[in-house]
């Protein structure tokens, strides 16, 4: 009676016949087609590396670039006219395409292993349009991340020293191994030395830390409440602030209004109440059309920072009934609180009645709240000398940089500068020139720590709630201590890197001295491990298709009707 072997005996044993059969071949055969990666597949490797760092760049962007997310918005509802998050979809495809680009880095890792993938699908992230400024963020993200990214990096290519020695030890040209090494070299003794050119005001001695920098609430706290608002600059005062920042329009009969828009269709309900004059400058409603329209609402309904479901019901009543707020208001809000007062004075258009008068009229709303003098940051150029000499108490305030020489000359005692203009050394110099810095708009507690590093004075949030609970600078370390650690990062490094090179090296020397016997009584007496799986085939399709003979004539010549035989007579 014949009995039926199962199909994977009879695999096996096909395989066995195939190596008996090619018995006297030379071992040389296989190792020369071992290695047998297409130079598109080299090429296609290259770009897609290449596509995973920009794409890593682009990622690392967005993600520093989050404290700059509410002016992205505001500039796109400038071209399109209606307020969203467009954050949220370009993070998500920027994901999405990493973890994808990643998942293709792995595959085509593996398919340098395993022969079963031949080819490569990449695809590249589109880029987004953007402000130019705000590539800036890199160069200032990187003194806060450049320590630990080099350690990031310096570990990656560390392990990336496997694949690279196990390449090495497998080809047989020395050009192609002398050429891999020297670059991995390379890129490693670069790795080694790049911390010499990294700089951080956050290496430095503890004890020459300045006090930590004052907030000062940008449009109150608008994470919390809508901007602008009373009820915003009183959630500021909660969060310990000390002193507003706010964003100045003129009325059409003189009054000044806190807006940061040109228009009132975001922050109001001019659609219903004045559905024929939305889309008017706002400078052109005059102060009792202005106090009609309710400011909160909208901050309910389309809830910009996510903040609204963290609200009780009672905030959310005082929210509701929010209205615009003059600059008298809060003048007189910060007096009651002893805060200081900055704003940006907006002039009107040259047809608005008071184009002419619009310094004027603001100085008047100053002196008629009855602040101190000396709590309001006067910033307007215009007319400077002027208003110097009717109200010499105010904090004169440019918003340009200038030098601390020209400063003094006029007068001017503190700057307003955008967080990208002011560089560590330049922080210093204000300083030491007596000049007080304010930077804005700083919302990530990273940002702060870099800047509390720096030197700052003061800062303007609109997270002031976060800022809040950041009481001393994420990470600070001395020099000395920095300096110790690169060295023994690298030290680690070179020592893993040998260590793998030699293991690899012994590794591959003894996959080379297996014969096809070897293979064979191997393969008969355990399962193959994934090396001998991959030399088999590469040592059967290699003779198949140097002519060694059919298929049939292997078979034949080489036992497979023995083992066929064996097992019928079982």
């Amino acid at each position: 009676m014949v009995k039926h072997q199962p199909l994977q005996v009879y695999e096996r044993q096909l395989c066995l016949s195939c190596i008996t059969g090619i018995y006297g071949c030379r071992w040389k055969r296989y190792q020369r087609s071992h290695d047998d990666t297409t130079k598109w597949e080299l090429l296609w490797s290259f770009i897609l590396l290449f596509t995973f760092c920009l794409l890593l760049v682009w990622f690392y962007f967005w993600w520093e670039a989050h404290n700059d997310y509410n002016e992205f918005n505001w500039f796109l509802y400038n071209r399109s006219g209606e307020w969203s998050d467009g954050t949220v979809p370009i993070l998500a495809t920027t994901a999405a395409g990493f973890t994808y680009i990643a998942f293709l880095m792995v595959s085509a890792t593996s398919s340098i292993h395993c022969r079963g993938v031949k080819h490569v699908v990449f695809i590249v992230m589109p880029l987004y349009q953007t402000w130019g400024q705000e590539w800036d963020v890199i160069p200032i993200s990187l003194q806060a991340t450049g320590p630990f990214l080099h350690i990031g990096a310096l570990a990656a290519v560390t392990a990336l020293s496997w694949i690279v020695a196990g390449q090495v030890a497998r080809t047989e040209k020395t050009m192609f191994q002398v050429v891999v090494v020297l670059l991995y070299l390379s890129v490693l003794l670069g790795l080694y030395v790049v911390p010499m050119y990294i700089t951080s005001p956050c290496i430095m001695d503890p004890t020459t830390l300045k006090q930590r920098p004052d907030v000062i609430g940008h449009q109150g706290a608008p994470m919390l409440a809508p901007e602008n608002t009373l009820w915003s600059f009183q959630r500021a005062l909660q969060m310990n602030v000390t002193g507003f920042e706010a964003d100045v329009a003129i009325s059409v009969d003189g009054v000044p209004f806190l807006m940061h828009d040109r228009t009132l269709r975001r922050t109001t309900d001019v659609e219903k109440v004045f559905p024929d004059r939305q889309m008017e400058d706002a400078s052109f409603f005059n102060w009792t059309d202005l106090q009609q329209l309710n400011a909160g609402q909208w901050f309910l309904k389309d809830d910009p920072f996510w903040t609204v479901h963290n609200l009780s019901p009672h905030e959310k009543d005082l929210i509701a009934n929010q209205t615009v707020c003059s600059l008298e208001q809060l003048l007189k809000m910060a007096f009651y609180h002893n805060s200081t007062v900055v704003f940006r004075l907006r002039r009107p258009p040259p047809e608005h009645p008071c184009y002419h008068s619009w310094v004027n009229d603001t100085l008047q709303a100053v002196q008629q709240s009855g602040v101190p003098q000396g709590l309001v940051m006067w910033t307007p150029d215009e007319h400077r000398a002027q208003v110097r000499q009717l109200a010499p108490g105010l904090i004169q305030t440019s918003v340009e940089k200038r030098s601390p020489q020209f400063l003094h000359q006029y007068g001017i005692s503190r700057l307003l500068l955008r967080y990208n203009q002011a560089s560590p050394q330049e922080i210093r110099n204000f300083s030491q020139s007596n000049i007080n810095l304010t930077l804005y708009t700083i919302n990530e507690p990273w940002l702060y720590s870099v800047l509390w590093c720096s030197g700052v004075s003061s800062v303007s949030s609109e997270a002031s709630h976060i800022l809040k609970k950041v009481p001393y600078p994420i990470w600070l370390m001395r020099p000395d201590e920095y300096c110790m650690m690169w060295v023994c990062v690298d030290l680690i490094s070179f020592a893993v890197v040998i260590g793998i090179f030699i293991f690899q090296k012994y590794r591959m020397s003894g996959m080379r001295s297996y014969n096809p016997e070897q293979i064979m009584l191997s393969a008969a007496v355990r399962r193959s491990s994934r090396d001998l799986n991959v030399m088999k085939e590469k040592l059967i399709f290699s003779e198949v298709g140097n002519g060694v003979g059919s298929a049939e004539e292997l078979y034949t010549d080489n036992g497979y009707d023995y083992y066929t035989n064996q097992g019928i007579s079982q």
